[in-house]
Formats: structure tokens, sequence, C-alpha cells
């Protein structure tokens, strides 16, 4: 049965977390072993991947993976950790804003105080309306629910491309005050690494700004001197770990070596991490 005591006070410790110029990182998690080694690194929080949740259990991203499977994902991370959770629920896992406010429910139960909905569908987007619904749906089942979840509305305007460049920006502003006033409490452009343009929407946007970052973008410190308050590396370490994977693999079995295997955790610490 889930502590509801227990939640809040995760869930506002999740918020505080949140601080422009001082952000929250997030090494992003999909499995058990992931958020042991990430929190056992040092993390404040823990956020999931969808990807690399998909992946673990043999789907594909983008709104592939069944909602149950999704939840007990969560529950499994949530479960093997102390940290703050946050979970990437996709669209919400339904066509409608009442089969989000389902999904925030089971996501409570699960243990997780935040999530990141997105706004993609197919190859576009939700318009800003279809999308306020469903972040108001999410907000008031929270309520319902008595925990302060930390919702990361998440819109895909440079990730996708959406429109003409020169627009970009102002849609995406626009959309993150829909958003906001439906009831997000952050917001992240996912697709934005340049420094200028992280500015402008740090400048314009009335709420936490998350962005996405990884090899080749801005380091840590140059987005928190922009004022960025949440800094994600989405599935990023899932894709190189299966890189990993695979290197070892190949070289094993086509030249018979072993170098790929030689920067692992040693077993003993291993052990004792699930011990």
């Amino acid at each position: 049965m889930t502590n509801t005591a227990a939640l809040i006070a995760k869930a506002r410790a999740l918020h505080a977390l949140h601080t422009p110029g001082q952000p929250l990182v997030l090494a992003n998690v999909w499995d058990i072993p992931s958020a042991r080694i990430v929190q056992e690194a040092g993390a404040t929080a823990l956020a999931t991947t969808s990807s690399g949740i998909s992946w673990e259990l043999g789907a594909a991203d983008g709104d592939h993976l069944e909602r149950e499977r999704a939840v007990e994902a969560v529950r499994k991370i949530a479960g093997a950790v102390e940290l703050p959770v946050t979970a990437d629920i996709e669209r919400g896992y339904g066509e409608l804003p009442k089969d989000v406010a389902v999904t925030v429910h089971a996501i409570l139960e699960a243990g997780a105080v935040g999530i990141n909905i997105e706004d993609s569908v197919g190859a576009g987007l939700l318009t800003d309306e279809e999308m306020a619904e469903r972040i108001a749906a999410a907000r008031a089942a929270a309520d319902e629910a008595g925990v302060p979840l930390f919702i990361n509305a998440r819109t895909d305007t440079y990730l996708r491309q959406v429109g003409e460049q020169e627009g970009r920006l102002a849609e995406t502003v626009r959309r993150a005050a829909v958003y906001r006033e439906a009831g997000a409490d952050g917001i992240f452009v996912p697709g934005v690494v340049a420094l200028g343009t992280v500015k402008e929407l740090v400048d314009a946007i009335d709420a936490p700004l998350n962005v996405l970052a990884g090899p080749g973008a801005p380091g840590v410190s140059e987005f928190a001197g922009l004022g960025v308050a949440r800094i994600s590396v989405g599935g990023r370490i899932a894709e190189a770990v299966h890189g990993l994977v695979r290197r070892a693999a190949k070289e094993v079995l086509t030249t018979g070596g072993y170098t790929q295997m030689t920067d692992a955790i040693e077993y003993g610490e291993l052990n004792e991490l699930f011990g």
C-alpha cells in the first residue's frame, strides 16, 4: 500500500531541487541496476527514460509499451532506491485525458513523485489545447491523491522541427504558457542546446526549464550559468550501455579479444551494491 506521507515528502524534495542556476542533473535510468548505480554515484533524484525502459522490455520507444508494463518498471525502480523518482510517461499511455489520469494514479501508487509528459504524436504534435487537457487531467489526479506531483511538460517543437525556424521560439514560449496554465510545474524543451536559444527560453518561460544534453552539448556549468533548472540525458546512457554490449560481443566473437570489457565495475562491488 502506498505511503502517502512519504510520497508527499519526496514530491516536495523533487520540487525543491528545481533551482535556476543550480540545476537538477538527471542521469536517466531504466532498471534496478542502473537506478542503484546512479544513486550510488551521488544523484539527488532519479528520472526514468521511456526509451531505455522500452528497450529493456523488448519494445520500441514511442508509445509502443503498454501502461501496465511501464508502470511495473517504475515500481521496481522506485522500490529499489531512496531518492525521489520522476517517470517518463510519454504521452500518458492513452488517447484521452482520462487515460492520463489513470496513468498518474498508477504512477503514484508505484512510488514515483514526478512525471514527464510530452506533446508529440505521430510525426507531429498535439494541439496546445489537447496537451493542456492532458496536463490538467494529470494535475487533477495528483490532487485527488493528495500528492504534489511535479509535472514536467515536454514540448517537441524543436525536436520535431515544427514550423519555420524563425517562429519556433515564439511557438515554444506560447505552448509553455498554455501548459503552465493547465498545471505544469516545469517545461522541457529537448532538441535545443545552442546557448543563445536556451537563454532566450529561460528568460521567456515562467517555469523551471529542462534541457536534454549529451555528447556534443555544452557542459552542465554552462547551462547552469544561463539559469537552466534541470538537465536530463534521456536515453543516452542506455544507448551507451547497449553500444558497449555490441562492441564487446563483436570483439570476443571476431578477434577473440576482451579489451571492451576492461572498464567495468568489479564483481564484488556490484554484488555489494545489490546485497
